[in-house]
């Protein structure tokens, strides 16, 4: 497009004076996305503007008249980062910087939206279950948790817990196996958590990252599970824990799932440990399950206001950072209690949850805060746990489930 000058986008005009370099374009997003191009809008820069520049990296991609532009001809399933420019015969404006994800991700085996819950491997007041009790409204199941390996720096251990089985009335390892069979002759993925929010595991060296993938790697294929998910609650490596991951699934193959389930404040900023492991390992990454719950108020993507957990704002506020992020839509999801027995606080009735969906998905459903995007592709939900699920007839999973299963 040419660079000839828009009245309608110019916000100043000189007085005499040289006139000075345009203000930097405010609050870039992208508007929409196909297989193939992203739609990209921001707000008119002050000062006198002649047109727009959009950059990838260093290379011009565009130069429009107004605060719009189409980026054409990309790749399906791939993200770019744009730097926006106002300029005028003075010179050009600082970059606004937006991030997006074209549509078209494949995924797999798995379901386009799914549900994932948490089956726990101990028991507390929800209801004691075998595994082969889960209902198929699960996609995925993650079994919690590994523990730590005292003697293993890195490593994880796991055995069916003494208590659950003397709860179940007798449960073995080798029938939690039969059972993972069984999970999946429905068609459901069975993973293994690690961490939790009393784990003490810890990645923090070269041998200490070869020491998790092995010890996972054993265990995996010792009970059949399918991937494995990232639950450390109380710190992590980033360097490390990529390269743990990456050597496991160089034993695992491409059909390893990674999942993680980040606590709110992890995923604030990229700058956050968790959230800097996610972009890293992106080529690899499943999906991420942020537990918007026991948080407190936290700022979401708009940096305005404090939003309060248990709203569909605070959910489709602060999913909206990650979506913002150089993670793709099908890898974000959100994490919520199944009950309010399950948490501390954050609970929310599972057509909330149905809601925050709608909202991030296709713009409808949403509370005060507006999304600057659609991301159709939103991956699903995710609760803690299963068992408080089934204490409270499986509404949760029934309500939500149903809702992901309709949604295109």
């Amino acid at each position: 497009m040419g660079e000839s000058a828009h009245s309608g986008n110019v916000s100043a005009t000189t007085t005499g004076c040289t006139t000075g370099v345009p203000g930097t374009p405010a609050g870039p997003s992208v508007t929409g996305s196909t297989d193939t191009s992203l739609s990209l809008g921001w707000g008119a820069s002050s000062g006198t503007v002649t047109g727009y520049r959009v950059y990838e990296g260093t290379t011009l991609k565009t130069t429009v008249t107004g605060t719009s532009a189409t980026i054409s001809g990309l790749t399906a399933c791939s993200s770019h980062t744009y730097g926006i420019a106002a300029y005028n015969g003075t010179g050009e404006s600082a970059k606004a910087n937006v991030t997006g994800t074209t549509t078209g991700c494949t995924t797999g085996t798995l379901p386009k939206h799914l549900l994932t819950g948490y089956w726990q491997n101990f028991t507390n007041g929800a209801t004691p279950l075998k595994l082969a009790s889960v209902p198929t409204t699960y996609d995925i199941v993650a079994i919690a948790f590994a523990n730590a390996d005292p003697g293993n720096a890195g490593g994880v251990t796991f055995t069916v817990d003494s208590g659950l089985s003397s709860a179940l009335g007798g449960y073995t390892d080798a029938q939690l196996k039969a059972d993972v069979t069984t999970l999946h002759s429905r068609g459901q993925k069975v993973i293994l958590s690690v961490g939790g929010e009393k784990g003490s595991v810890s990645v923090g060296s070269s041998a200490a990252a070869t020491n998790f993938a092995n010890s996972v790697y054993a265990i995996m294929s010792s009970f059949g599970f399918d991937g494995v998910d990232i639950d450390l609650e109380n710190g992590l490596n980033a360097t490390y824990m990529e390269q743990a991951l990456r050597s496991l699934r160089s034993k695992a193959g491409s059909g390893l799932l990674i999942t993680m389930a980040p606590q709110t404040i992890d995923m604030q900023s990229t700058g956050t440990a968790y959230f800097s492991l996610a972009l890293n390992i992106k080529d690899i990454l499943t999906i991420v399950h942020t537990q918007f719950y026991n948080s407190g108020s936290m700022l979401g993507c708009d940096q305005m206001f404090a939003y309060s957990q248990g709203t569909v704002n605070f959910m489709t506020a602060l999913a909206c950072i990650q979506l913002q992020s150089a993670l793709r839509p099908d890898q974000v999801a959100l994490g919520l209690p199944a009950t309010s027995g399950a948490a501390g606080g954050g609970y929310v009735a599972p057509s909330v949850v149905d809601s925050a969906l709608d909202c991030l998905a296709a713009g409808t459903g949403c509370g005060s805060f507006v999304p600057p995007a659609k991301w159709p592709a939103i991956r699903g939900a995710m609760t803690w746990s299963i068992n408080w699920d089934a204490a409270n007839g499986y509404n949760f999973a029934n309500t939500v489930h149903s809702h992901l299963v309709a949604m295109p």
